[in-house]
């Protein structure tokens, strides 16, 4: 689809000029509300005059009872860039909330500095900023997404950031994805301001606003959510011939997820939409059917009837979750099935 081209060709060039709309912000961090009591929320990817994370963050600081917010974002001396941020040093701000009652972020109430360096993620000042943050919410470069996670990691730190569902892919992902170290989380963001001269496929103009269109992008986190802990209805009963074996794995076919049969103790290849629904407690993550990864999880290229499908998702159902055969569905829930089945028949 056009908009996973164009982000495919953003990453080519190393294009990361691509900034958050707020509503897309608002309307992720409405589930996660209840993690950000006390807590310093750092934000390093982010131009601090123009971020709307830094906006979100400001003025709901009270109302999420943070303790401190940061800001970053790299250099830019190139005044054509979107940024704007032309000046000699790289900066950092620091909001410690409502000083004079009006609950809103005004400027004097926020603390600037000055970097010696770039601002770059990966510099020891922006490093140092990172271990005095509890949580890290950004849109990291989408060039350097592998990096960006690896240092979060690194450093134990909890995060949502945007990013690439295509990463899902990535040898250096997939192995935390497997481990319950991180997750999807429940919105996908489709436009993303970019520079009045920014040129590409699936360009917007919203309200005078240049908005770059994707179609592949999703949420990243390590932050413990509620529908992680709702298990998938399931409405299948296992039957092998609308349950196929793939040609090269022992593992049966169940695209789309609705697929998934209730009495099948044996692998399963879903669709990677099932990260959407994933409960850790009642289906465990074996691999990855996509050939082409890298990873030791990667295990065969998934091939049925002769024809290579799309990558699918290696599961097994846990033993400990019990299926009840005589489970009767609610005639509402039918008509869900049958409109996933219709969304993913071409899988």
């Amino acid at each position: 689809m056009a908009g996973n081209s164009s982000l495919n060709a953003a990453m080519k060039a190393k294009n990361n000029e691509f900034y958050t709309r707020l509503e897309d912000i608002e309307n992720e961090l409405k589930h996660y509300k209840s993690h950000f009591r006390d807590k310093t929320v750092l934000c390093n990817c982010d131009d601090p005059r123009i971020s709307n994370f830094f906006h979100y963050f400001s003025y709901n600081f009270e109302k999420l009872g943070l303790k401190k917010l940061i800001t970053t974002c790299y250099k830019n001396q190139n005044r054509d860039l979107f940024s704007q941020n032309d000046s000699e040093k790289a900066i950092w701000l620091e909001y410690l909330g409502d000083k004079n009652g009006n609950r809103i972020p005004d400027p004097e109430e926020i603390g600037i500095h000055y970097f010696n360096g770039d601002g770059d993620f990966r510099s020891p000042e922006c490093v140092e900023l990172l271990k005095d943050a509890d949580i890290v919410v950004t849109n990291p470069p989408f060039s350097y997404f592998r990096e960006y996670v690896a240092q979060l990691i690194k450093y134990k730190k909890k995060f949502l950031i945007i990013g690439n569902l295509n990463a899902i892919h990535y040898k250096e992902i997939f192995p935390l994805i497997k481990e319950n170290n991180l997750w999807i989380g429940y919105t996908s963001p489709k436009l993303f301001k970019i520079p009045e001269n920014a040129e590409g496929k699936s360009v917007k103009i919203i309200d005078g606003i240049r908005y770059q269109q994707f179609g592949n992008i999703g949420w990243f986190t390590n932050l413990d959510i509620e529908k992680r802990h709702e298990d998938m209805v399931l409405f299948k009963t296992y039957n092998p011939e609308e349950h196929p074996k793939y040609d090269n794995f022992d593992a049966i076919e169940c695209c789309p997820t609705a697929m998934i049969p209730m009495d099948y103790d044996g692998l399963m290849g879903v669709p990677v939409t099932f990260l959407d629904k994933y409960n850790p407690e009642q289906f465990e993550i074996i691999g990855i059917l996509n050939h082409g990864c890298d990873s030791e999880y990667d295990l065969a290229k998934p091939v049925l009837n002769g024809k290579e499908k799309f990558s699918r998702i290696l599961i097994r159902r846990k033993k400990n979750n019990i299926i009840d055969l005589n489970y009767q569905q609610s005639e509402s829930e039918l008509p869900m099935a049958a409109e996933e089945q219709a969304k993913y028949n071409k899988l």
